[in-house]
């Protein structure tokens, strides 16, 4: 099990989000907690660097996260519209 952690500013962008892609959302969460920062089943999934990731929730919404070598940490710290996503 992974230890989850969502920024605000990321929580805040996903208030603005419609409810399906608040559940497609928490379904990754679900899924980053099961099995860790590499999600290839998610659309999109990619590596940004050494230990950034990004998958698309749907067409129009990523969520970005970051996950440190040996640890069971991994932060969510973008979830929100591809135009503004930070990569």
């Amino acid at each position: 099990m992974y230890e989850i952690y969502v920024k605000k500013r990321a929580l805040k962008n996903l208030r603005k989000a419609p409810p399906f892609v608040q559940d497609l959302f928490a379904e990754l969460v679900a899924d980053l907690r099961a099995t860790g920062a590499i999600q290839p089943a998610w659309s999109n999934f990619s590596k940004l660097t050494a230990n950034q990731y990004h998958c698309h929730l749907n067409y129009s919404y990523v969520a970005c996260w970051q996950h440190e070598n040996n640890s069971i940490k991994i932060e969510v710290y973008y979830a929100g519209s591809r135009e503004n996503a930070p990569y």
